[in-house]
């Protein structure tokens, strides 16, 4: 009769976890009632980032600026805004300032030009939209959410992207605009701080949408026509209410061949790992063992957030409704 009745507790317990669509490990780590209102977390490139090689006014400027892009994106969460909007606004931010490989600040390939990636996703949706190869919109995040949100397409490439871009009226500019010296030393003398470096935000919002983007200059000395993970989704950028969402910095060639944004996203859905297992499971196993370098930030629909990355430094920072907030760039 014990045994009869300890089987039936533990049917009942099976059966309630089910209906509450959550894993076991996913209920004991992650309480409902503890969901922040809104989460918002970014990354801005990880890479051979030290503080020998740093000064103490240049690590002032790259966290004055994580933060400026923080501020942008809680203020539109706080104010009842979606997690869309969130990111857009903190990857503008980013993508405006001549620190990020994104933008203004974007390295060249070595043809000596930038050419420019980028891709959002919606996850209560799982619509997308991504651009690749530009050279003339000034925040390709706008173009990727314009190819989501006004085409039939999720990626637009080259000069298709551009012309697509100029009829939904974004700002273009000449190629020019995205030139810096720094960027340009940095082709020349190939510092590897400056090949892999991206910028990205994800978000959860007040009405529990969960959201990802991604933005970059690509591989400092990029070959012709080479496109890394940035806008592909999946690799370098995905979200799904049902799971979380993730935006990644790294070694693009990898980051496509392990998809490891949805790789995150799957490990939480199908193995019941938390989110903090699953994306420590994918950068600090899987691509170590690949031989891979990189990061993410992350977020699940509990409000979790994840920044794990195997190098030595990740301009990286989160804030949520609770006042809980992290800016941080290196390993230490």
């Amino acid at each position: 009769m014990i045994l009869l009745l300890k089987a039936f507790i533990c049917i009942a317990i099976a059966l309630s976890l089910a209906s509450s669509g959550c894993s076991e490990g996913e209920a004991s780590q992650n309480s409902p009632e503890n969901v922040p209102d809104y989460v918002i977390a970014i990354h801005g490139g990880a890479g051979t980032l030290s503080r020998e090689r740093m000064t103490g006014e240049q690590e002032t400027e790259y966290r004055d600026k994580l933060d400026e892009a923080l501020s942008a994106g809680e203020e539109i969460l706080k104010a009842g805004g979606s997690s869309l909007q969130a990111i857009q606004a903190a990857i503008m931010v980013m993508e405006d300032s001549h620190l990020f490989n994104a933008g203004k600040g974007a390295v060249f390939t070595n043809q000596k030009r930038v050419e420019l990636d980028a891709s959002i996703m919606d996850g209560r949706t799982l619509n997308a939209g991504a651009i690749a190869g530009v050279t003339d919109i000034k925040n390709p995040i706008l173009g990727a959410i314009a190819v989501m949100e006004n085409s039939p397409h999720v990626m637009m490439a080259g000069g298709g992207a551009s012309q697509f871009a100029r009829e939904q009226d974004l700002e273009m500019v000449e190629n020019s605009y995205f030139h810096t010296q720094r960027r340009l030393d940095a082709v020349i003398r190939q510092i590897e701080q400056d090949k892999n470096g991206t910028v990205g935000a994800v978000a959860l919002d007040m009405e529990g949408n969960l959201a990802a983007g991604t933005s970059t200059g690509g591989m400092s000395n990029k070959k012709y026509g080479r496109i890394g993970d940035s806008p592909i989704i999946g690799a370098g950028n995905y979200a799904s209410n049902q799971t979380c969402a993730v935006s990644a910095t790294g070694h693009g060639e990898y980051f496509i061949r392990w998809v490891v944004a949805y790789d995150i996203s799957a490990l939480m859905e199908y193995r019941g790992l938390t989110l903090e297992e699953a994306s420590n499971e994918v950068i600090n196993n899987k691509l170590v063992e690949a031989g891979a370098t990189g990061g993410v930030v992350a977020v699940d629909r509990h409000g979790n957030v994840a920044m794990p990355f195997n190098t030595t430094g990740m301009y990286r920072g989160y804030v949520k409704s609770t006042g809980e907030k992290e800016i941080a760039i290196f390993a230490d």
